[in-house]
């Protein structure tokens, strides 16, 4: 454009240089002024757009912005307002240099010298003293009574401020006004006193002024003592009251006239813009990011605070401290934050400043001193500037004008607005110090007069991109929103969350670009939508989408895609061209003032009947600082929805109850005080009153027109017992998987190994409830609590006492909770041993932190929540969880939540009905009612009163002044008492009904009439602010009673502060129903009201989870409008109709129609019954309640329309939801109709609509009112035909399009909203939060992409990364749909962690007596009973029970003795159909010396378990250990881990590398304080469940631990256990039993021994005194018992003892010390049962099988070997090896050991598996099949082949051994082996070894013979010596086939047995597997 005012005079400019060129004249003596001409053309040559100091530039340097952006923090810290032309302070343009316009240059002054030799220093007097306030804010300054002390700015030092004290008769009241002219002062750095006048002092004080010194310039600020006694910058003193705006004004006007038609769309002229405010478009980020909580170092003055004194309207600023800058402008940016701008304007002075460019923050924030009145600025219609000197004359008339009576809050922008500061500050903006530019005239926007009274629309103004210019004037009328602003600012996105977005980098789109999405969007909105930040930013997203896939098929840049400037202005109308005149576009060339001054003029002068744009898009097209532009929402419904969800539902329902007790709705309610007919309410009411006399209507069981005197309607009681559905208590199914859930979570934060929760600890649990503040809400839940018996069942009280005692249990968030919560606390300290749970129910109603509540003043509830749930000591207490429970947890899912995202616990979620197959009812929520509008059924779920909406538009078009909930609840009010009114007296009121409010009310009056009982619905109205729902009850119980309807139904007030009243004769009808409660009862939940016909108008901010009865049937929504854009607000407000409906009810029209008459009627159903009932499907779905297309009337029910466009609104008056279920189901839940009466009103109604629905598919219609008939059955069938349906919901129109768009698609649903008003969106990019999230998806998506706001609860739980965020370890979050039933599910939750708590402190151990009792030889040789240990000599003369007598070998076969040849086989024919029977087991305390596994955790041990969390696992060290085995023929290497802690337990070579040997003790060594056995345990599958911390079990004295452990599974132990030293088996033996782990074992301590005796013996040791003793001990064992046994005495005749538990050390430290010790060659205890005690003593010490926990000498053994493939009963076999070889065996009876029942690992977890998989659903494979012929086609089995042999031998008894079984007397003989044949056959066990001891076989034929892989020990003669019946059978068992064949060669089998080809068999391995082989034969 260049300069365009060279050559032209416009008159503006030169009215503005002739008023400087005057004023200069005027003050100055010396010298000429410039003159005017001079001034106007001789500019220097720079455009008049930019301000003075950027000449060289003329778009201004980054850096230089940033400068002048600090200039604005003064040096102490605050901001500096005092250059930025505020309402208080601003000074004539034309005397202030730093303001004056460019063109104008300063004005010189010329200043007196200095006296010589005086200072002149800046900041210092002539005197030299130092007058800075920096050196003197800590001094004592004295100064005479009346002087004030006072800041005066010097130009040369603009950092500083200058002390001076000053009389304050010279300076301003706090009006701005009564100075005295002149001055008086003293300079409190030299003393010197008495300067009366200011020039003279500024000299003085070196002020050094370039103009003419004023005290009213210089002078800026009152100085103030903080509470510290520093001196600081205060209050801006108040100069001026008027301000200069109105010299401003009379230029634009005059500017206007002669300006060049502009380009705008408007034909008439737009003022012209001066400059503007020099900051071109690309800098916008940058000024947005002044406060951005980044490293700014101030603190800003931040007006937030309201003032009490509201008549002065003053705004304080309010000084946060330097932490908080960035903070606070998060939550509150622009300068709109002044709570009293608006209130400023009450009187009458439209000065204000509102400034949303953050660059000039805040100026309202300036006020100078706390007094200074922005109100009595009178209006601006006086006639000229006032003169200079009077500073007290106020212009024009102080009186407001009447359209301006009362404040107009909506101005204010709540904190919902987005931080706008997304960008950083850079650095450098604190370094230079600028001086600031002038706002420019043409920036400016003078808001008309009487605006609002004159267009009937306040105009909202959507901050766009770029500048937005000042508003002055009348700018209570305009409301600035930043709702879109944050779209347009696109955040710069690390590469990851691009790629998820599918972009390539975010700055694809042009400000083109989006000032045409914008027209686009806002051309597409719906009449009744408002622009949704949500909506538009997926749009934004999906624009940028599309840009990068152009970008990559077109391979090139997005410049090219971008719109040129030019194109944009005929592109933008092109697009807004198809709005039909709702979409205008204004560009103008300059700057945005002028569209914005354009579209508001043109909106004051508009006439009545013209059509108004909704939004004017304002468009500046500057080619200087590129495009900016902003819109202007003019649409009555849009500008009044978007400036209304703006506030917050406090600040809204603030608002509410102000214009409430001001009177400003006192219009409104003389409108509403006649009827729609326009009678009188009032008195039409009374004559009805009169008409009646005494009489009322019928309470029940009568129609409408029925009356009864009121005595009687008082004393009318049910006839019958009433068929009330109340809901007992009862625990469901989803409810238990929540709690278990919940459990599990909480093992999981136990087992995390961050010791922040140690179970094993707790003995008891205790609770307490916080819930909100709703008197109900309490009562319910302690009615839950009372009723689930829970504290019970936690041993909290005693059964009597516990109904009074629950109170104590729940705790209410009000003012008391600070005393109630301390001495919780007090408990909590108290007892360390009760695991507390703090349940914070309803967790999202109360978010605020406890600071901001406090420095706001909010309300005193506020924070609460806060300062309890987060407050040191719950957070450290460690034996105190924390679970909150809420329905809308989003809140609690942003980035700086508390609660780890793997604490939360999500309700189940039910995706097909048959997972809810077993419950009777489902859950009917949010989803489902948003589903239901696709039912395609008349009446549907969700309406929306179309008729109310538009009464509600017509209203609001004539009160724009009010808030739209107050007019909606005054109509909600009329049509329900219109409704009551024209159902009982007066039918003309029909008509003036809407249908939805007369089917209502029509429903709830008639439904007690058809019942016996008086049972009726209960409807509930939502009216959030507490006045209006007072208003709302009086006014309807005014109606009701007048109509004689007070005994028909009732009317509550749900008020969360107060109890429920219910009048007298409501309570006894109520208790009648109930049947048996006391005389005190009254109703104290809603709950308790079912089945009461009533209306219960529930207040209050939020619904906080009070549940409703069953009755419950419509839930009034219709005040609940566009002031609850969040998602919590709105889905909140719809979960009061959530419940649990019938099955029947929910499965989709369909479904339902099943239910149709013919069921019950089958008789006389006619053919085509469900055809007819499928009316309504195929219609296209309606979006409101009323069927679209119907134009008939409905005049069956006086409903008929008048109004054509009201017809297709008008509906069924009270049809239920589903044409579907209109059979019998109704009954139950609304128990109004009794069996077989005829709806007939309803059906005829349906008739109708159905006849003239234009879409319906029915042809005829002659017998619909019969199909809807309910049928005629006996009401004793009702019951059985009971069905909860779900609520009827009506909504706003602005709620029902949000809810009902998931049926559409297009619109966004709730969900994708902000989810809740305490949190903002990280970023305007992010992708689409799908509807069909589960909720933990839901939850992660909010966890990435929410913050919370500075005022939420967890703001302060910032970290620097994500990661330094700390979580709360013990903090639970249940989250699960509204009334779900999450109180049952936490209740339940706390009774089964109670038991878990007790279960942990007990183990389930086996319980078995000892078989084979029968069987055993009495010996006659016996010990003492008081002995301890056995003595050598005797115990070696006592004969070796061979039976087994552990219960564990209950199924295997017995071993032969000669007792048992004895034994009658009958006995054991029982058990021959005899499954293997689950284990008896009994459950035990644990005591303090139990074995445990990990889950335990106790301080003691936990030192013994973990490594110090510091060392890694690399701290222990791996090592391998080579021995020979002449078993195995080959080395085995073994591995050793051994932790550091570990090693002394070893000897390692000199280098320190290679592991030596175990270091054993001496058989001499006395140590009580260990135990000398190294103790091994093989564990497998059990790293978890393994009782392997032997800690306590060993008393904590030092003991060497082995875990044996396979290879495969080494990773898992040494995780579960890294201080455990292992010994990892090779992995040849991964798949071997546990016959290789014991094999293994004892051939490595054999070694070992042999090593140490090597070692110790060059020490000078003998070798046989080296310890030769191992414990091998099972993971299973878990507690150890002594028995003593009690001297039989004359009393008691009962033998018996007593038994104690002991630790493991005691066991062992009492056998190791057994004399002669090493002559025994295994020692061991027995297995403990419950009768142990209660038997006849026994011997002390048996000789006799031991099992599970052996002392094994691995030197006497050395020649005995475990069969290292061996899978089961490897023990039986190597003690039946062991007492063969003639060494000694025994039991010590006086001890016992427990073994736990662990179902997980050990041998169990073999699953025969075919090697190759045909298919998935193989039958199991049975034991016969684990052997095949060879080389046959059986399948072939993945498992180790004596695996198979072993199973196989276990089950084929009847096939190898015929003859023996059940033949002990013909056992079979096995040699060297024992083996289980199963238990029908005895086993007789024959060594072949020479000199070994066997039983005594003569005389015994055997049935069979085993040989398993024989040794050449076993030779033919050896076999010749025993007898074989005749067919007895044999099976010889060998490793190959040529094997097996020279094994019958060698032993000459031949000879005596037969043998047939096909009798040869192999384990069904594959051959790499190396099977068995073996082969059965006949005796001959």
């Amino acid at each position: 454009m260049g300069n365009s005012y060279a050559g032209q005079l416009k008159s503006a400019r030169f009215e503005e240089a002739l008023h400087n060129s005057i004023e200069a004249s005027l003050r100055c003596s010396s010298v000429v002024p410039r003159p005017i001409f001079s001034q106007l053309y001789l500019d220097p040559d720079q455009p008049p757009f930019l301000p003075e100091g950027n000449h060289e530039n003329v778009k201004p340097k980054v850096e230089e912005l940033d400068k002048e952006l600090v200039h604005r923090y003064s040096q102490n810290g605050n901001l500096d307002f005092s250059t930025n032309q505020t309402v208080n302070e601003m000074e004539d343009e034309e005397e202030d240099e730093d303001m004056s316009d460019s063109s104008s240059p300063p004005i010189p002054y010329s200043q007196k010298p200095a006296p010589e030799g005086s200072c002149t220093t800046d900041g210092f007097c002539q005197a030299g003293k130092d007058l800075r306030l920096v050196s003197l804010c800590m001094e004592q300054i004295d100064i005479p009574a009346g002087f004030l002390l006072v800041g005066a700015k010097s130009p040369n030092l603009p950092e500083h401020i200058l002390v001076c004290a000053v009389d304050k008769r010279f300076l301003p009241d706090d009006h701005g006004k009564n100075a005295l002219l002149g001055f008086s002062g003293n300079c409190i750095g030299c003393g010197e006193r008495g300067f009366r006048y200011f020039t003279e002092f500024s000299n003085h004080i070196n002020l050094k002024l370039t103009t003419q010194p004023k005290k009213q310039k210089h002078l800026k600020y009152y100085l103030v003592r903080s509470s510290q006694g520093v001196l600081s910058k205060g209050p801006l003193i108040c100069w001026k009251a008027a301000s200069f705006a109105e010299c401003r004004s009379r230029q634009s006007s005059a500017a206007s006239l002669s300006a060049k038609p502009n380009s705008s769309v408007s034909p008439s002229t737009t003022p012209e813009g001066g400059s503007a405010n020099g900051y071109k478009s690309g800098f916008t980020q940058t000024d947005s990011s002044v406060f951005s909580p980044a490293k700014s170092s101030s603190a800003v003055n931040l007006s937030g605070t309201q003032d009490s004194s509201r008549n002065k309207n003053v705004v304080k600023p309010l000084a946060l401290s330097v932490q908080l800058v960035g903070k606070a402008f998060a939550a509150a940016p622009l300068s709109l934050r002044a709570t009293d701008v608006a209130n400023g304007n009450a009187n009458g002075g439209r000065n204000n400043v509102l400034s949303s460019t953050v660059s000039r923050p805040m100026p309202h924030s300036t006020s100078p001193s706390p007094g200074c009145a922005a109100g009595d600025q009178a209006s601006m219609s006086s006639s000229g500037p006032p003169k200079k000197r009077h500073r007290g004359w106020s212009p024009g008339s102080p009186v407001p004008p009447p359209g301006l009576a009362a404040p107009v809050p909506t101005i204010r922008p709540s904190s919902r607005t987005e931080p706008l500061l997304s960008v950083p500050v850079p650095q450098s903006m604190l370094t230079g110090i600028l001086q600031p530019q002038p706002i420019p005239a043409g920036e400016t926007v003078i808001v008309p007069e009487n605006l609002l009274n004159n267009s009937g629309v306040r105009p909202v103004i959507l901050i766009g991109y770029g500048t937005l210019p000042y508003f002055y004037g009348n700018v209570g009328d305009i409301v600035v929103s930043p709702l879109l602003v944050n779209c347009y600012k696109i955040p710069q996105l690390e590469n990851k969350d691009l790629d998820l977005l599918g972009l390539t980098s975010s700055q694809l789109l042009s400000v083109e670009n989006m000032i045409l999405l914008t027209i686009q969007y806002l051309v597409q909105l719906g009449p009744d939508q408002i622009p949704l930040r949500e909506e538009f930013e997926q749009i934004m997203l999906k624009a940028m989408q599309e840009f990068t896939l152009r970008e990559r098929s077109l391979q090139m840049s997005a410049q090219c895609i971008s719109v040129s400037p030019g194109q944009l202005p005929w592109l933008a109308r092109l697009i807004a061209s198809v709005s039909r005149d709702l979409v205008h576009v204004v560009v103008t060339q300059n700057s945005l003032a002028e569209g914005i001054s354009e579209t508001l003029r043109s909106l004051n002068e508009m006439k009545h009947q013209q059509k108004l744009p909704d939004y004017v898009v304002a468009i500046c097209a500057s080619k200087i600082r590129g495009n900016e532009f902003c819109v202007v929402v003019l649409g009555q419904y849009q500008s009044r929805a978007l400036a209304e969800s703006m506030l917050t539902t406090s600040e809204f329902l603030k608002e509410i109850s102000y214009e409430l007790i001001t009177g400003k709705v006192s219009f409104l309610a003389s409108h509403f005080k006649n009827t729609s007919l326009g009678d009188d309410l009032d008195k039409l009411l009374e004559k009805m009153l009169q008409q009646r006399g005494e009489s009322v209507i019928i309470p029940f069981n009568g129609d409408v027109s029925e009356c009864v005197s009121s005595q009687e309607a008082i004393t009318m009681v049910s006839t019958q017992e009433p068929d009330l559905d109340v809901d007992t208590f009862q625990i469901y199914q989803p409810q238990l998987t929540v709690a278990r859930k919940l459990l599990s979570q909480v093992c999981a934060i136990a087992d995390s190994g961050n010791q922040s929760l140690d179970l094993g600890h707790f003995s008891k649990v205790d609770f307490i409830v916080i819930v909100p503040r709703s008197e109900v809400l309490v009562q319910q839940t302690l009615q839950r609590i009372r009723q689930s018996g829970v504290l019970v069942d936690l041993g909290l009280e005693d059964n009597g006492t516990a109904y009074q005692r629950a109170e104590k249990y729940v705790v209410r968030l009000d003012n008391e909770i600070q005393t109630k919560f301390e001495v919780f606390m007090r408990r909590v300290k108290q007892n360390p041993y009760t695991l507390f749970v703090l349940v914070h129910d309803n967790a999202h109603v109360d978010l605020t932190s406890a600071i901001s509540s406090s420095l706001s003043h909010g309300e005193p509830s506020h924070g609460l929540a806060d300062r309890v749930i987060n407050c040191r000591e719950v957070l450290e207490a460690f034996n105190l969880l924390v679970l909150q429970v809420s329905s809308f947890p989003y809140a609690l899912q942003t980035q700086q939540s508390r609660i780890s995202s793997s604490n939360e616990v999500h309700w189940i979620q039910f995706d097909t009905v048959d997972d809810a197959a077993s419950e009777d009812k489902l859950y009917f929520g949010l989803n489902e009612y948003s589903k239901s509008l696709q039912w395609g059924v008349t009446s549907p779920l969700l309406r929306c009163d179309e008729t109310f909406e538009k009464m509600v538009n017509t209203l609001l078009e004539r009160y724009p002044r009010l808030h739209s909930m107050v007019i909606r609840c005054y109509l909600l009010i009329q049509q329900y008492s219109q409704a009551l009114m024209a159902l009982t007296t007066m039918a003309s009121l029909r008509d003036h009904s809407t249908p939805e409010t007369l089917s209502i009310m029509d429903d709830l009056i008639t439904s007690p009439g058809k019942d016996k009982n008086g049972c009726g619905h209960m409807l509930v109205i939502r009216v959030p602010s507490v006045q209006l729902a007072m208003l709302a009850k009086e006014r309807l119980q005014e109606v009701r009673d007048k109509l004689g309807l007070q005994y028909r139904f009732e009317i509550l007030l749900g008020n969360p502060a107060s109890e429920l009243t219910v009048a007298k004769h409501f309570v006894t009808r109520l208790k009648a129903w109930r049947g048996n409660e006391q005389d005190d009862w009254i109703p104290r939940t809603y709950q308790d009201l079912e089945g009461l016909p009533c209306i219960v108008i529930l207040t209050g901010k939020d619904p906080l989870g009070e549940t409703f009865p069953r009755s419950l049937k419509y839930c009034d929504l219709r005040l609940i409008d566009s002031s609850y854009l969040t998602r919590t607000a709105l889905e909140q407000e719809v979960g009061l109709a959530c419940c649990y409906v019938s099955k029947e009810a929910i499965r989709g029209p369909i479904v339902a129609l099943d239910l149709s008459e013919k069921e019950h009627e089958k008789t006389n159903g006619s053919e085509n019954d469900s055809d007819e009932l499928l009316i309504d499907l195929d219609r296209p779905q309606s979006n409101s309640s009323a069927v679209t297309g119907t134009s008939g009337s409905l005049a069956d029910n006086g409903v008929s329309s008048s109004s054509a466009a009201d017809k297709c609104q008008k509906q069924a008056p009270s049809l239920n939801f589903q044409t579907v279920a209109h059979s019998s189901v109704d009954e139950g839940t609304y128990p109004s109709f009794t069996a077989g009466e005829t709806l007939k009103q309803e059906c005829d109604s349906l008739g109708n609509q159905m006849a003239s629905s234009t879409t319906s598919k029915l042809s005829s219609l002659p017998s619909v009112s019969q199909t809807f008939r309910w049928p005629a059955h006996s009401a004793k069938d009702s019951k059985a035909l009971r069905v909860a349906l779900p609520r009827i919901v009506i909504l706003s129109k602005a709620a029902y399009c949000l809810l009902s768009s998931q049926k559409s698609g297009n619109l966004p649903s709730s969900s994708s909203l902000l989810p809740h008003a305490d949190v903002s969106w990280l970023s305007s990019l992010r992708p689409l939060l799908h509807k069909d999230m589960n909720s933990e998806e839901q939850s992660l998506y909010y966890r990435q992409w929410t913050t919370a706001r500075q005022h939420h609860a967890d703001f302060s739980n910032q970290g620097e990364t994500s990661g330094s965020r700390s979580f709360h370890p013990r903090r639970l979050l249940l989250t699960g749909p509204p009334q779900v039933g999450k109180t049952g599910s936490y209740l339940q939750f706390l009774r089964i962690l109670f038991r878990m708590l007790i279960r942990l402190l007990e183990v389930d151990v086996y319980d078995e007596e000892e078989i084979n009792a029968n069987h055993t030889e009495n010996s006659e040789i016996t010990q003492s009973s008081n002995d301890h240990w056995p003595d050598i000599e005797i115990f070696s003369k006592m004969s070796f029970d061979l039976s087994v007598h552990d219960p564990k070998y209950r199924t295997i076969s017995p071993v032969y003795t000669e007792q048992l040849s004895r034994v009658k086989q009958e006995t054991s024919k029982e058990t021959k159909s005899e499954e293997p029977k689950k284990r008896e087991t009994v459950s035990m305390m644990l005591t303090k010396y139990a074995a445990y596994n990990t889950f335990h955790h106790c301080e003691q041990c936990h030192q013994y378990m973990d490594i110090n969390p510091a060392a890694q696992i690399s701290d222990s060290t791996l090592h391998a250990f080579t021995f020979s085995s002449s078993m195995l023929g080959e080395e085995v290497q073994l591995h050793f881990i051994i932790p550091k802690s570990k090693e002394n337990h070893f000897v390692f070579s000199k280098q320190g590398k290679h592991l030596e040997s175990m270091r054993l003790p001496l058989v001499s060594d006395k140590n009580l304080n260990a135990v000398k056995s190294p103790i091994f345990t093989p564990s497998s599958g059990r790293h978890e469940h393994g009782l392997l911390n032997l800690y306590h079990a060993m008393e904590g004295i030092s003991h060497l631990h082995l875990l044996v452990v396979k290879e495969y599974e080494m990773p898992l132990y040494r995780k579960y256990w890294p201080n455990h030293i292992m010994l990892v088996l090779p992995g040849m033996f991964n798949n071997a039993g546990v016959g290789a782990a014991r094999f293994l074992i004892k051939e490595l301590s054999y070694h070992n021994l042999e090593l140490e005796r090597n070692r110790l013996e060059e020490l000078g040791v003998k070798r046989q005194c080296v310890w030769p003793f191992i414990v091998v001990m099972d993971d299973s064992c878990v507690l150890w018992n002594m028995h003593s046994v009690h001297e039989q005495s004359s009393q008691s005749l009962e033998p018996g003892g007593s038994s104690k538990n002991v630790s493991l050390k005691s066991v062992l430290q009492h056998i190791e010390a057994t004399p002669k010790i090493v002559h025994y060659a295994i020692l061991g205890v027995q297995k403990w049962n419950s009768k142990l005690n209660a038997r006849k003593a026994k011997a002390p010490f048996s000789r006799c099988h031991v099992h599970d926990f052996i002392l094994l000498n691995i030197d006497l053994t050395q020649n005995v070997q475990y069969d290292l493939n061996r899978y089961f009963c490897e023990d039986v076999d190597f003690n039946l090896r062991t007492n063969s070889s003639g060494l000694l065996i025994c039991r010590f009876n006086n001890f016992s050991v427990m073994k736990k029942h662990i179902q997980v690992g050990g041998q169990k977890d073999f699953v025969v598996k075919p090697k190759i998989m045909v298919s998935d659903s193989l039958a199991p494979i049975l034991p016969l099949q684990y052997v095949c012929a060879p080389d046959s086609e059986h399948t072939l089995l993945a498992a180790p082949s004596q695996f198979l042999l072993e199973k196989f031998l276990q089950h084929a008894t009847y096939k190898l051994f015929p003859k023996a079984i059940h033949n002990f007397k013909n056992p079979v003989l096995a040699i060297d082996c024992y083996l289980n044949i199963g238990l029908e056959v005895a086993i007789c066990y024959i060594s072949s070894r020479p000199h070994s001891v066997n039983v005594n076989c003569e005389g015994v034929f055997f049935s069979g013979l085993l040989l398993y892989l024989c040794d050449s020990f076993v030779g033919a003669d050896l076999l010749k010596r025993f007898r074989f019946l005749k067919g007895a059978t044999l099976c010889v068992i060998c490793q190959d086939r040529s094997s097996l064949r020279q094994t019958i060669v060698r032993l000459e089998l031949e000879d005596e047995w037969q043998f047939r080809l096909r009798d040869e068999f192999q384990t069904a391995n594959s051959s790499d597997d190396k099977p068995l082989y073996f082969l059965t034969g006949r005796h001959i």
